[in-house]
């Protein structure tokens, strides 16, 4: 138990629940800080203070009130900056504030690729549709400091452009948005962990988004089916952006597209991932727990991996309804959660509600995940346990 340590956590919403508990589990004093007084977890968290993301000092402030020996967060990019600030200043291990620079800012993170020889599609910043002239369509429009899929867009001419352009500058604070040529093939993402100079891949995992003008995650398989030598690749691709992007003292999480061309580095960011990624998929995959790996790095303790992981296979689905309202939901479904293999569930509709379009990860309304013994099973399982629980489930179109 480690009852006399404290630790500041960035983020007291959905994405921070899990690691706020392993903490707690831990023994630890946690303190959360989020800018929003009606944060999803703040009754969770062993002390909260509102605190904007841009205020250094209150952040500060905060940080020395309950002196802290850590601090961490999870799934997130926003507090990357503020987090290398508040770390430096108190000496706490984290990466740098350059390596949060680069990784939060997706123009900087392409000048980066480019710069180290990492595979990646061809892009520029603009701020009218006239800057793209060298550029070939598809092209894809992505706000430069935002994520979650939020802005993102896929363009097939020049109208499509102008109207995804301003689209994106809703969701940043910058003047410009990065543009890139479309790159077909297979999403994966890897997650992995970077301290004393290793680079160590602890999963991959396989990706399932929505269709094309919108890219937003519809779910996630581990491990991911992937041949030895694109791992091998994978691997290779991974130690030179933890090389290149100078990533200590974290986890990270890098997303990919294979094509019979080669693999593609989409972004990269050092963090946990998403999506119950790493908070769940992961322990269920491999019996590892990175989130307990991530919170050793922060309060500078040994880090242990097991040599004889599991290998079990889990995936998540979220959901994806056909029609524009919830009309009714058969009773049948608090079943659900007892069905064979099936660790989670979570549905946010009810009667009468209107069905989001998925533009976005905050747009999503339910979920649920599974752990099998083979990737096979997973995805099978998937596909049908999304058909059946969808049947529960009447539509007004």
């Amino acid at each position: 138990m480690q009852a006399n340590k404290s630790i500041l956590i960035f983020g007291v919403g959905e994405l921070q629940k899990s690691i706020i508990k392993r903490a707690q589990q831990r023994g630890l004093y946690v303190i959360g800080i989020d800018p929003s007084d009606n944060a999803q977890c703040r009754n969770l968290v062993d002390a909260f203070e509102i605190v904007d993301g841009q205020d250094f000092e209150g952040t500060i402030a905060v940080a020395k009130k309950y002196h802290i020996s850590a601090l961490v967060t999870a799934a997130t990019d926003k507090p990357l900056r503020m987090m290398a600030r508040v770390a430096n200043k108190l000496k706490l291990p984290f990466f740098s504030e350059e390596t949060a620079q680069i990784s939060t800012d997706k123009y900087l993170m392409k000048k980066c690729f480019q710069k180290n020889g990492i595979p990646c599609a061809k892009g520029k910043i603009i701020e009218s549709i006239d800057d793209t002239n060298e550029l070939s369509y598809p092209l894809i429009v992505k706000p430069r400091d935002n994520s979650g899929s939020r802005g993102v867009k896929l363009c097939y001419n020049k109208q499509d452009l102008q109207e995804a352009l301003k689209e994106a500058l809703k969701f940043t604070c910058q003047k410009s948005i990065l543009v890139e040529e479309f790159i077909e093939g297979k999403e994966y993402s890897i997650e992995a962990l970077h301290y004393e100079g290793i680079n160590q891949i602890i999963q991959f995992t396989e990706k399932k988004v929505t269709p094309f003008p919108y890219n937003v995650e519809l779910g996630h398989i581990q491990p991911a089916n992937l041949a030895v030598t694109d791992k091998d690749k994978l691997t290779t691709i991974i130690n030179t952006i933890g090389r290149a992007f100078k990533f200590e003292n974290c986890a990270s999480h890098t997303e990919v597209k294979i094509n019979s061309q080669g693999i593609f580095v989409i972004e990269t960011s050092p963090r946990l991932g998403g999506d119950y990624i790493t908070s769940l998929l992961v322990p269920l995959s491999t019996g590892i727990n990175i989130e307990d790996c991530l919170l050793d790095i922060a309060l500078k303790e040994k880090i242990i991996i097991p040599q004889n992981i599991s290998h079990k296979s889990s995936g998540v689905r979220f959901f994806s309804l056909k029609g524009k309202s919830v009309n009714s939901i058969s009773t049948q479904i608090q079943r659900v959660p007892k069905w064979n293999n099936l660790i989670h569930f979570s549905l946010k509709l009810k009667p009468n509600d209107i069905i989001p379009s998925i533009t976005s990860s905050l747009s999503r309304y339910g979920e649920f995940i599974v752990q099998t013994d083979s990737y096979d099973t997973t995805k099978s399982l998937l596909d049908k346990y999304e058909k059946q629980i969808s049947d529960l489930i009447s539509t007004n179109n």
